[in-house]
C-alpha cells in the first residue's frame, strides 16, 4: 500500500514533488487540490475473511466458485448457465449449479478463447462478445457451449485508458455497447469515445446513443419503466471527495457533461472546450447526474433485480458492484451497493455487501466487478483480484416477491419512442417550418454535381470530408442554415447527415472539410448539431453496401435572424427555432452508392 499527496501537474509530467495540486487552463483559474494515492494490498480470500463479509439481515454471502483468475463480467443464460469473462486470460468460462446447492458443479469449462475479451451478452440463442475493437456473435448450443465466433464489428474506437467494453440488449432488441473515454479528461477526436453506442443485433445501423459518459461500465433498464440507467466513473485527481460516481438516466441524444462538466453541473477547472464554446455553454447543453455516490468507488456491472428470491421490497431496485478506489485517502468502494427505486426514480445508493476491504482498509480480499441475477434469484458477484465468484442469497423469513407474477422484461416503449423521434417526417424544405420562404436559392458545389454521384472522399466509407458549398445571397438574410438529409435510408427516414446554422450572412460559401465540432472558429461562430449517427457536424454518405444509389439533399435556408439555440442541437430543434424566419431556401441533390464491401479493420 502506498499513500501520498501529489500535484496534478507533476502527475502529468511524471514528477513527484510535494505540495497541493495546481490546475490551470490559462483563463485565471486556480484550484488547489490535495491528491491521495492509496492502494490497499491484496490478501487471500480465506474462510475467516469471507466469514467477515457483511450483508443485511437475512442474507448470506458464500463462495459460488473460486480459483478462477481475473474474473470480470457475468451473464446468465435462460438455462441457468453462468458465463464469466477473464480479461487477463482472454477467455470465457462456463459454470453450472445443476444440483442447486449454491455452488458451481466441478471445474469451469472454457467456452471461448479470444484476446481482450471483456463484455458479454446473451440474446435468445445467440452469445455476444466484445473486445476492445471487435464485436462477435456465436450460436449458444444446448449443452451451453459456444459455436464458432463470427465478427460483426471490427472497428470500435481505439481505447487508451478505458478499454473495457461492455454490452447489453435493450428491451427494444437493440444491442448497446459502452465505449469509455481514452483519458481522464480530454477533448476526444473520435466522437464514439465516451459514449454508449447502439446497433442492430447484426452489427448494422450503428449510432451514438448518448455521449459525455467518461466510462459507464454498469447500465441496465428499469423493468417497470423501461428507462435506461447507468453508473459513470468520475474524474480522477479532483481530491478525495470529488468527483462523485454518477447515476444517470441515459436518454437518446443526451450529453452528460464529461469532460468539462461533472456531477450536478460543476465546472471542471483544467479542460477547455474546442471551437470557442464556453464552459457555461457546455454546462447548458449537459444533463446533470440524478444521484451521486462516494468518489472513486469505481462502479462496475449494474443489474435491476427481477428475481423472486429477495424480500419483496427489493423488487425493481438495482444493485451494482464498486471495484474500489486507488486515489482516495480513505478507500471507497470494494462493495456491492443497493440502489433504491421508488415510482421509477432512484432515491438512495447504499452499501449492501461490505467487508471485502479488510484490516481497517489496509488490505482487500476482492475487487467486485461482475454482477448478475442467477436463475434461482440469488446475486452472483465476480471478483477480479482473487478469482472468486460470490453468491448473495436470502435465507431469512421476510415475504418475497410472488414468483408467479415476476417478469424480467422491461417495456420497450421508452426506447422505441426515443428512436422514433424525427423519423418518418418530410425533408426540411418540405416541412411547414420552412413553408413561408419566398426566395429560391441556387446551391452549387465544386465537387458535387446536381443529380450526379458524390465523390467517395465525401462519404464515410472514405475521408468523410464535407463538400465545398456555395449559394446565391438572399436579400435581408441575417444568417444561413444547412440541413443535409437522405430520404432513402431505412429505417431512419430521413437520415440527417449534417445540421449547421448561424452561418453569417456575409458568407455564401463554405470550404471543403469543415471541423466536426459544435462550434467553429472558421467560419467564426458557425454552429453544428447532432446528426442521425449521433455525432456532431458532417457525417458523410454511408448507405448499406449493394443498396441502389441514395439521394443526398444539401438544403440551404436563408433566415432573417440568428438562432438562439444550443450548439449540438438536433435538426428538429433547429427547424422549430427557424420557423417564421425562413425567407429563402434551395437545395443541391447528389447520389451515392457503395458497391464493394470495405475491408474490416
Amino acid at each position: 500500500m502506498r499513500r501520498s499527496t501529489l500535484p496534478l501537474t507533476a502527475l502529468a509530467l511524471g514528477l513527484i514533488p510535494a505540495g497541493p495540486v495546481l490546475a490551470q487552463q490559462g483563463d485565471g483559474t486556480r484550484v488547489d487540490i490535495p491528491i491521495s494515492i492509496n492502494k490497499p494490498n491484496k490478501v487471500g480470500a480465506t474462510s475467516d475473511r469471507i466469514a467477515g463479509l457483511k450483508a443485511p439481515e437475512g442474507f448470506a454471502v458464500t463462495p459460488f466458485a473460486s480459483g478462477l483468475g481475473n474474473t470480470r463480467i457475468i451473464a446468465v443464460s435462460d438455462a441457468g448457465n453462468v458465463y464469466v469473462t477473464r480479461r487477463e486470460e482472454g477467455d470465457v468460462l462456463m459454470l453450472r449449479d445443476a444440483d442447486g446447492d449454491g455452488k458451481a458443479d466441478g471445474a469451469p469449462v472454457t467456452v471461448v478463447a479470444r484476446p481482450q475479451t471483456h463484455g458479454i451478452a446473451i440474446h435468445g440463442d445467440k452469445f455476444y462478445l466484445v473486445t476492445v475493437k471487435e464485436v462477435f456473435v456465436a450460436d449458444l448450443k444446448e449443452d451451453g457451449t459456444i459455436g464458432e465466433l463470427k465478427m460483426l464489428v471490427g472497428d470500435l474506437p481505439d481505447a487508451g485508458q478505458h478499454h473495457n467494453r461492455v454490452m447489453a440488449f435493450g428491451p427494444d432488441g437493440m444491442l448497446y455497447i459502452s465505449v469509455g473515454s481514452t483519458c481522464n479528461t480530454c477533448n476526444e477526436t473520435n466522437p464514439e469515445n465516451a459514449t454508449i453506442l447502439k446497433m442492430k443485433p447484426d452489427g448494422t445501423q450503428r449510432s451514438i446513443f448518448a455521449s459525455g459518459l467518461r466510462n459507464t461500465i454498469g447500465f441496465d433498464w428499469d423493468p417497470a419503466t423501461g428507462e435506461l440507467w447507468g453508473l459513470d466513473h468520475g474524474i480522477d485527481f479532483l481530491g478525495d471527495d470529488d468527483q462523485p460516481e454518477e447515476l444517470n438516466n441515459i436518454r437518446l441524444g443526451g450529453q452528460y457533461g464529461w469532460p468539462h462538466v461533472y456531477a450536478d453541473n460543476k465546472i471542471y477547472p483544467q479542460s477547455t472546450p474546442v471551437g470557442g464554446i464556453t464552459k457555461e455553454q457546455w454546462k447548458a447543453a449537459s444533463t446533470p447526474m440524478t444521484l451521486g455516490y462516494t468518489a472513486h468507488a469505481a462502479p462496475m456491472q449494474m443489474k435491476f433485480y427481477g428475481g423472486s428470491a429477495f424480500p419483496a421490497d427489493y423488487r425493481g431496485d438495482a444493485f451494482a458492484t464498486m471495484r474500489g478506489s486507488w486515489n482516495r485517502g480513505e478507500p471507497s468502494g470494494y462493495e456491492i451497493v443497493h440502489i433504491d427505486f421508488k415510482d421509477g426514480k432512484p432515491t438512495t445508493i447504499e452499501p449492501f455487501v461490505t467487508g471485502f476491504l479488510t484490516d481497517g482498509g489496509k488490505t482487500h480480499i476482492a475487487r467486485p466487478v461482475g454482477l448478475a441475477v442467477a436463475k434461482d434469484g440469488s446475486l452472483l458477484m465476480a471478483d477480479d483480484a482473487n478469482g472468486v465468484i460470490y453468491r448473495v442469497a436470502y435465507t431469512g423469513d421476510a415475504q418475497t416477491a410472488d414468483a408467479s407474477n415476476v417478469s424480467n422484461a422491461s417495456p420497450a416503449g421508452p426506447m422505441e419512442e426515443q428512436a422514433s423521434k424525427g423519423v418518418g417526417v418530410p425533408l426540411a424544405l418540405q416541412r411547414e417550418e420552412t413553408a413561408e420562404a419566398k426566395a429560391e436559392i441556387k446551391v452549387t458545389s465544386s465537387t458535387v454535381k446536381g443529380g450526379a454521384a458524390i465523390p467517395m472522399k465525401h462519404s464515410d466509407y472514405a475521408d468523410g470530408l464535407s463538400p465545398a458549398l456555395s449559394w446565391e445571397p438572399v436579400k435581408n438574410a441575417v444568417s444561413y442554415a444547412i440541413v443535409m438529409e437522405d430520404p432513402d435510408a431505412k429505417p431512419t427516414t430521413p437520415f440527417v447527415h449534417w445540421v449547421a446554422w448561424n452561418i453569417p450572412a456575409t458568407l455564401t460559401e463554405l470550404p471543403e472539410g469543415l471541423q466536426e465540432q459544435p462550434r467553429l472558429v472558421e467560419p467564426e461562430g458557425l454552429l453544428q448539431g447532432r446528426n442521425s449517427r449521433g455525432s456532431t457536424g458532417y457525417f458523410g454518405p454511408k448507405p448499406p453496401v449493394g443498396d441502389p444509389a441514395h439521394h443526398y439533399h444539401f438544403q440551404v435556408l436563408a433566415l432573417d435572424t440568428l438562432l438562439d439555440i444550443k450548439p449540438g442541437s438536433d435538426r428538429d430543434t433547429v427547424l422549430e427555432a427557424a420557423k417564421g424566419h425562413v425567407i429563402g431556401k434551395g437545395e443541391l441533390v447528389g447520389t451515392y452508392a457503395q458497391t464493394a464491401e470495405p475491408p474490416k479493420q
